[in-house]
């Protein structure tokens, strides 16, 4: 049995283009975006909840989010998630709707995210060049059982690093059309 499988490696690379894509969509670009509460979590019912469970969250204006509790006694927690996330959020009560006005991005602020963007996008590209090395090693191996001749094992090397290549193109273009967007630019 062959160790190297590209459809595997594809899958696996495929999976670390979609992480730095939902680590993008949690970062704050100045618009009301309903995936920037995804990482919060509630305390209710005895449990860490993500918000989502407990509520509905939807943006009806550019500039603000709106958090509907279903329960009356999980309002309190709520707006206490949002306060404790660190996302600079304050939420106004409103019976069982939290309003969430999102401020204006200062430069500064706007640099960091740019810059935290940038890291997960390395991040992203430490663990495409994982899967090549693992791919790699899988040839290496299928070689010395004699499963590969040396020509088979540089040519598949050679289709691991253009899938590699074209991975980490796919992640550059992610990351900088978030730092785009984030910049204002």
């Amino acid at each position: 049995m062959a160790a190297y499988d590209k459809a595997d490696l594809e899958r696996r690379m495929a999976g670390a283009v979609e992480a730095l894509k939902h680590d993008l969509q949690g970062l704050r670009t100045g618009r009301a975006s309903v995936t920037l509460l995804d990482p919060v979590t509630v305390e209710v019912y005895g449990a860490q909840m993500p918000l989502n469970t407990i509520a509905t969250v939807s943006a009806p204006e550019p500039r603000m989010l709106s958090v509907q509790v279903w329960d009356k006694s999980n309002v309190g927690p709520a707006d206490k998630a949002i306060r404790s996330a660190g996302l600079g959020l304050n939420p106004i009560v409103d019976g069982q709707t939290l309003r969430l006005p999102i401020p204006d991005l200062t430069e500064e602020r706007r640099k960091e995210l740019a810059k935290l963007a940038g890291q997960y996008a390395e991040k992203a590209r430490i663990a495409v060049r994982n899967v090549r090395r693992d791919g790699n090693d899988n040839l290496k191996t299928d070689e010395k059982k004699g499963v590969l001749s040396e020509d088979e094992r540089k040519r598949h090397e050679t289709e691991v690093q253009k899938l590699t290549d074209a991975t980490i193109a796919e992640l550059d273009a992610a990351a900088s059309a978030k730092e785009k967007e984030i910049l204002g630019k």
